[in-house]
């Protein structure tokens, strides 16, 4: 059976047997050369405006194709507002599946009454299979944001449309994978503080980019005055992480911090196991006036190379932490599409929100 998509290959093959058969049937037959060389190049004319017309045929379905799959992006994700009470978003989503516009990643930013609540997910797999559990998730948390007083009542409310999603496609597909379909994901809530609340259910903690300190002339300071203290680091971030981190801000003075955060236990994947009863979110920290947020799905971290190197995510925004959330989202798409030559193994979406309050 012939698919869709090997139709144009067919097609193409069809048209250039039957010309070259043509053509092949001419010159075999005995005659004149001259006639028989004028009905060749009659039957390659026609051949070629053949061609051309599957040829502009084939460029009006693949553009109204990209007017569909620009639709379904716009309505899954859509474009985020300048600015969210006092904070710049920027945001990029990558498929993995080529030709495909959207795919299994979603995130979400949306003001409510209990601060800016923010949402990145990963669905198990990519591409076109996975939006339709994109967008069961999406529109939960959609809702569940403004009516909900606690994050983890979004998230159940997530959790609820994810099993309604599974369990509807399994009746409709009883061959699909549906029963295994999982979403990571990270939910986020930014008070007008600054401070931060989390809930992970499998997803990568994001980083959060200081910049660079702004050096203080040494005349400012009065003699006998006590040193700087040291940089502190936010609550939340990974134990792990911080001694790395603070050898990195000692050895290089002057230079941005890419923090990894944290904060509490990282529950499972929505899907796997139901949510516990006695979940709550947990304080990672805070966000201050001119910092960053960077929120990723694990595409990002897990590309690779045709050597086999993982992508250096972190090194990347140290590069990038002093450009805006709009150049630093293209920065990390580029340097992500130069690392995989272009070809992703994996759907990839970016998030940054920059506190911009005074």
């Amino acid at each position: 059976m012939i698919t869709r998509g090997e139709m144009p290959l067919v097609r193409r093959v069809c048209v250039l047997a039957w010309a070259g058969a043509a053509v092949s049937w001419e010159l075999s037959t005995p005659g004149r050369l001259v006639p028989s060389l004028a009905t060749c190049a009659a039957f390659l004319l026609l051949a070629t405006g053949c061609a051309l017309h599957i040829r502009r045929e084939l460029l009006g379905e693949l553009r109204r194709s990209q007017e569909i799959a620009g639709a379904a992006q716009r309505a899954l994700l859509r474009p985020l507002p300048g600015r969210i009470d006092g904070l710049t978003p920027a945001a990029a989503q990558l498929s993995a599946s080529r030709g495909a516009a959207v795919g299994g990643d979603l995130y979400e930013v949306v003001p409510t009454a209990y601060g800016i609540r923010v949402v990145i997910g990963d669905v198990r797999g990519h591409g076109l299979p996975a939006l339709g559990a994109a967008a069961a998730v999406l529109g939960a948390f959609r809702e569940g944001a403004y009516d909900e007083p606690a994050l983890d009542g979004v998230l159940r409310r997530m959790e609820r449309a994810l099993g309604r999603h599974v369990r509807d496609r399994a009746r409709a597909e009883p061959d699909s994978a549906a029963a295994e379909e999982f979403v990571t994901v990270l939910l986020l809530q930014i008070a007008g503080d600054g401070t931060l609340l989390a809930l992970n259910c499998g997803h990568p903690w994001p980083y959060l980019v200081r910049p660079a300190p702004v050096a203080e002339h040494c005349a400012a300071r009065s003699r006998g005055a006590a040193p700087d203290p040291a940089p502190r680091s936010p609550d939340g971030l990974h134990s792990s992480a911080r001694p790395a981190i603070e050898d990195r801000v000692r050895a290089a003075p002057g230079s941005p911090q890419i923090l990894p955060l944290a904060g509490g236990e990282t529950l499972p994947p929505l899907g796997v196991v139901p949510v516990p009863a006695d979940m709550w979110p947990h304080a990672c920290g805070e966000l201050r006036p001119g910092e960053t947020l960077f929120l990723y799905t694990d595409g990002a971290e897990d590309a690779r190379d045709r050597a086999g190197r993982f992508f250096d995510l972190a090194g990347v925004l140290a590069q990038e932490a002093a450009a805006t959330p709009t150049r630093m989202v293209a920065g990390v798409h580029a340097a992500l599409l130069r690392h995989t030559g272009g070809r992703l193994a994996d759907d990839v979406a970016l998030l940054v929100l920059r506190n911009d309050r005074s």
